[in-house]
């Protein structure tokens, strides 16, 4: 029998755009549009910044499109800026299984060699349903996650990027094969860039996977060959990473039905489980419009891991926007202190604001087992805030708002994207490029739609 790396090369290679359910289709511009719109914000804050420096400083063939400035480098540069103004905000997609994801870092490397290749609006949402697919499915694949294991899923997005570089570059399956092997045999990410005091890196691994992909197909184009057997055979994944996996999750039903429908968005510019307690406290502050200095105590009841990873030490001192956005104290303190959450919640003025600091201690995070045992099917929360009159008001969220079960509407979606997009984009443009991905089915360049996606303002 063939490796698992070799079935997915040769069912991706072959897959068109006929093939997909119109359900996937949707969804692919969705995202887009959610992508989009989390690209322009991120164009806007501070790590990005230094990148596109960075890029102007090194060069590279300026033949691909990068979002906001419109400036153009190499695709495998491109595909990292790209990926990372998506990600630098914290606001994109979310998979959350075995181990979570945000699969929409990978669409710039369908855009990047889309636009190189003078590909159309459908190879793009092939694309986008491609690497949705893959990197879902890699979610499942651990039990329990790598994320459980010390690692971080940009390990992942190593073996889904270059499935989707070598599609747009319309490589044969055995190339496709080879580009994984190359791509994922140099490029596991330390669970450290997570845990404890967060850097710039937190959000720089998963578009550095993505360009390695890029990269690793470009070289699979010439004849490079990489190892066949990444995930399942000797001293691969599974061999490295320790035992109990499940690799049928990785190639049982492929094609009959498309993942990307089941893939969630980010109501909040937060670590995702974060989203169920701000969703409660918010509930319990705006009904009976709780003022920060009225509470004396913010209980959280929630799974273990995110006890673990967003109320250690560190997130009780958050001085950087990667600090805040994963710590849930500090994203509770912003929604008792101005009842919402959104981008303005992070900036530096505000991480420093006295009033909102000195709600950090009043909040307490324990692990409910209960929940526990529910997650991931459920991402149960429940928040006892108590004031300091003696009152407890209680409110239980079993999934936060942008879950394939409550989704983001079209007005919610359009709200978010104009939030973000609003500095740098006239109102005129933001119809355009919303017109353009909605109807991508008839964008007969990439190239066209990378060209709206530059600021005007």
């Amino acid at each position: 029998m063939g490796t698992i790396t070799e079935t997915i090369s040769r069912w991706a290679s072959e897959l068109r755009y006929e093939d997909l359910s119109l359900e996937a289709i949707d969804a692919a511009k969705r995202f887009l549009y959610d992508s989009v719109g989390c690209a322009l914000g991120g164009y806007q804050t501070h790590d990005p910044r230094i990148v596109l420096e960075h890029l102007e400083e090194v060069g590279g063939t300026p033949v691909c499109t990068l979002f906001g400035s419109g400036a153009k480098s190499d695709p495998v540069r491109s595909a990292f800026a790209n990926s990372l103004m998506i990600r630098a905000m914290d606001y994109n997609d979310i998979y959350w299984k075995q181990d979570p994801s945000h699969p929409s870092d990978i669409i710039p490397a369908a855009t990047s060699l889309g636009e190189r290749e003078n590909l159309s609006g459908r190879d793009l949402i092939v694309g986008i349903v491609l690497g949705h697919e893959i990197e879902m499915r890699l979610c499942l694949v651990g039990v329990p996650g790598i994320r459980e294991r010390g690692w971080h899923h940009a390990t992942l997005t190593a073996f889904a990027s270059p499935v989707v570089a070598s599609w747009m570059l319309r490589l044969p399956w055995q190339q496709m094969q080879h580009a994984i092997g190359i791509s994922a045999s140099h490029c596991c990410s330390l669970g450290a860039v997570t845990a404890g005091k967060l850097t710039m890196m937190k959000n720089t691994v998963d578009p550095m996977a993505t360009a390695a992909g890029v990269e690793a197909a470009l070289l699979a184009k010439r004849g490079y060959s990489g190892p066949e057997h990444v995930l399942d055979g000797k001293e691969g994944l599974f061999h490295c990473l320790g035992e109990a996996w499940d690799p049928g999750q990785m190639t049982d039903g492929l094609g009959d039905r498309f993942l990307i429908v089941d893939c969630g968005m980010k109501a909040y510019p937060t670590e995702a489980l974060t989203h169920s307690p701000i969703s409660a406290t918010l509930h319990i502050v705006r009904e009976h419009n709780l003022q920060a200095e009225e509470i004396e105590q913010v209980h959280i009841e929630s799974i273990a891991r995110a006890a673990d990873i967003l109320s250690d030490p560190s997130k009780y001192e958050p001085d950087t926007k990667e600090t805040a956005d994963h710590s849930l104290p500090y994203c509770i303190a912003a929604a008792l202190v101005d009842h919402k959450v959104t981008p303005q919640q992070f900036t530096d003025e505000k991480i420093r604001d006295a009033r909102l600091r000195a709600q950090l201690r009043k909040v307490k995070v324990t692990a409910n087992e209960e929940f526990e045992k529910l997650f991931p099917a459920q991402q149960s929360t429940r928040v006892t805030i108590t004031t300091t009159s003696g009152q407890k008001h209680e409110r239980r969220v079993d999934m936060p708002k942008g879950d394939p079960r409550d989704p983001m509407t079209q007005e919610e979606l359009q709200i978010k994207f104009d939030a973000l997009a609003e500095p740098v984009l006239s109102p005129e443009r933001r119809a355009q490029l919303r017109d353009a991905i909605f109807a991508l089915e008839k964008v007969e360049r990439i190239a066209d739609l990378m060209g709206l996606c530059v600021a005007d303002r």
